[in-house]
């Protein structure tokens, strides 16, 4: 007993450092998991020997995996991408499978281990790719559209592989039989569990829920999830495929999200356990002697499976790049490789050597894809030679629509805060420029006369053609901060003088955000709570010219581009414009007079202008004293009215008021 609880403590520390790790190099915790596994397992240091109680809490990882699963199948989804889903993703496995079985056939290995292997080998890891695709923001663009959809299709290729690997270990003479009674099974399983199912889960989960206990839902949960799966285990059926079952149940319940919330915590951390398995189950020494073949079957993956993707994407009309790049999204093993490899092992299919190269294989292709994706337009450029027209086509399309603007705000993302400001921008006369990397709502957006192309904003030929150059300001609209550096990174080298203000979902990437030039970054949250401030203290009964004070002084605090604009109350007319203060940004050119001076000297407070901040390169915003002296290239922050704002660039750059 000591030596258990020692083992799954020891594993638990390790997910605990393994998740921390990942999130700081900003890697899927599941690659972490495999790597631990294979340096702490019998086969490498021998930190930690692999234990039956670590086992069977890993098989259930893989249970609740199948059930969440289960719960994200819905009908409608299918329908609406039918095409891609039964399409691409259809041909993609089968093209794998037709792949793999005829390699095992070259070298005279059984059929039914190139039907296991390439049922392994066919699956991408949903994980990976779509937290890598979102990342880049390419979710809604055509090849991650693609890619969702195939990998929607191998999730559901997963259930029928479930029931058909464990009959392949059965001896030739049964297999006929076998599988005869595999399909009677699942008939009848599925005929009793999805119409008696229908009809008893609402109403049983409704009564649950009825009692208002949280406890007392996760018990029924767990209950419901491991009694589903254990009744399709008696009938000779997986564990698997049962939570896959109940996951589809109570999917078509309204308790389908907070179940999904409820169950999250368990499966993320027995999957953790299932990872660190796999990795532990790794012997290194076969790898050494296998190399070889662990070799050919990453080719197979990372050069076979990407070629036949990109080939099946082009012979449903994708465009070369687009197919190409759903090519380079997929082409990995995923997490049901290894369920699906650990299940044709059990029942005697695939060898000990194929199965340590083939967990060899998946692994190291699942390490390779977050580089490769990050270099696949330029991979693309190369292979696909219409890439560079296509390319040229967009940025000329998105020239022209611009061509007109000049003095604009370019918005780099146009989802619903990049709308909303859109409309107070054309409110108050200022012209804008949107980029968006959703092609639906960028076609019915221009339809409606908006100002907004297709471009993704973090590439520097996009932001030029949308008038960089001309631009008086640029907001990053969407809150992604690797996108965002991005942005700032061609800004800071085309228009280092150029405002840039950035939205992000809290308060933690503020400063590397300001470091790399943004002028203001604007936190959701901090905007999110001034709000419930405000509504809390006029419920309360506080003066409605207190609360507009009170969040005043909040805001000038915390932003201070905004400082010193609440002056007191001014009518709404020309004049008044006219005469209220603004912020105005000079960069200062390599033969401008301020050079080498110090603010002192220049005696802005003469001209009745404020200098608010300087920005100079490689460092954050500076709030600048009298001593300060100016340096080429400093960009100076300047708060006065029009006028005052004049004399004080004349006096910078020439030396004249």
């Amino acid at each position: 007993m000591p030596s258990t609880l020692h083992n799954f403590l020891f594993l638990l520390a390790i997910a605990v450092l393994t998740v921390v790790f990942c999130r700081k190099i900003k890697l899927p915790p599941m690659l972490g998991y495999l790597v631990i596994g294979i340096f702490v397992g019998p086969h490498a240091l021998g930190l930690i020997e692999s234990s039956e109680e670590a086992t069977h809490l890993a098989e259930y990882g893989v249970i609740f995996l199948m059930f969440t699963l289960g719960l994200e199948f819905n009908l409608a989804k299918l329908n609406a991408m039918k095409r891609v889903v039964f399409g691409l993703g259809l041909s993609q496995v089968m093209g794998v499978l037709l792949l793999v079985m005829l390699a095992c056939a070259f070298f005279n290995q059984p059929w039914q281990l190139g039907l296991a292997l390439g049922a392994a080998l066919a699956m991408s890891s949903t994980a990976m790719v779509s937290k890598l695709l979102a990342d880049r923001n390419e979710l809604n663009a055509p090849h991650g559209q693609n890619a969702f959809g195939i990998l929607l299709f191998q999730d559901l290729a997963v259930v029928p592989f479930l029931i058909m690997i464990p009959v392949l270990g059965k001896p030739a003479e049964e297999l006929a039989v076998a599988i005869g009674l595999a399909a009677l099974k699942i008939i009848f399983v599925l005929t009793l569990l999805l119409w008696l199912g229908q009809k008893l889960m609402r109403p049983w989960f409704t009564l649950v829920a009825r009692q208002h206990s949280s406890e007392l839902f996760m018990l029924n949960i767990l209950l419901v999830t491991l009694g589903i799966a254990w009744l399709t285990e008696l009938t000779g059926l997986s564990l698997a495929l049962g939570a896959f079952l109940a996951g589809m149940l109570i999917a078509e319940t309204e308790y389908r999200y907070q179940v999904e919330d409820d169950i999250r915590p368990f499966r993320d951390l027995l999957l953790g356990l299932f990872f660190i398995t796999v990795g532990m189950n790794l012997d290194a020494m076969v790898l050494l002697t296998q190399w070889q073949l662990v070799l050919a079957l990453i080719v197979l993956l990372s050069v076979g499976k990407i070629a036949l993707i990109a080939g099946v994407a082009r012979l449903f009309g994708n465009a070369p790049g687009t197919a190409w790049r759903t090519g380079f999204a997929l082409g990995q093993g995923g997490e049901f490789a290894f369920v699906l490899l650990a299940l044709a092992a059990g029942h005697g299919i695939i060898p000990t050597e194929i199965l340590q190269s083939s967990i060899a294989a998946v692994i190291i292709s699942m390490l390779i894809t977050p580089f490769l994706i990050q270099h696949s337009d330029k991979i693309v450029l190369r292979l696909a030679s219409s890439e560079w027209m296509n390319l040229a086509a967009n940025l000329h399309q998105i020239a022209v629509r611009s061509m007109s603007a000049n003095g604009h705000v370019i918005l780099c993302g146009y989802g619903r805060s990049g709308q909303s400001l859109g409309r107070i921008l054309h409110s108050e006369g200022i012209p804008f420029f949107a980029l968006d990397l959703d092609p639906e709502m960028v076609r019915e957006a221009a339809a409606a006369g908006e100002s907004v192309v297709f471009g993704d904003a973090a590439k520097r030929e996009v932001l030029i053609a949308a008038g960089l150059m001309r631009a008086r300001a640029l907001i990053v609209t969407y809150a992604d901060t690797h996108s965002a550096m991005k942005i700032l990174e061609v800004v800071h080298q085309m228009r280092p003088e150029l405002p840039v203000i950035v939205r992000t979902q809290d308060d933690s990437d503020i400063d590397l955000l300001k470091n790399a030039g943004a002028a203001e970054v604007v936190a959701e949250i901090m905007e999110g709570s001034l709000m419930l401030a405000s509504h809390t203290m006029m419920l309360l009964g506080v003066p409605l010219n207190k609360v507009v004070r009170r969040i005043r002084e909040v805001r000038e605090a915390r932003y201070s581009m905004i400082r010193g604009f609440y002056r007191g109350t001014h009518e709404d007319n020309e004049e008044s414009d006219r005469q209220q203060a603004r912020l105005h940004t000079i960069q200062l050119t390599q033969n401008a007079f301020g050079i080498g001076h110090q603010l002192k000297e220049l005696d802005f407070a003469g001209i009745e202008v404020e200098v608010r901040s300087i920005r100079r390169k490689n460092s954050a915003p500076i709030v600048p004293d009298d001593d300060f002296q100016l340096n080429s290239g400093d960009v100076l922050v300047l708060l006065g009215v029009p006028e005052n704002l004049a004399s004080a660039e004349s006096l910078l750059l020439q030396g004249k008021r």
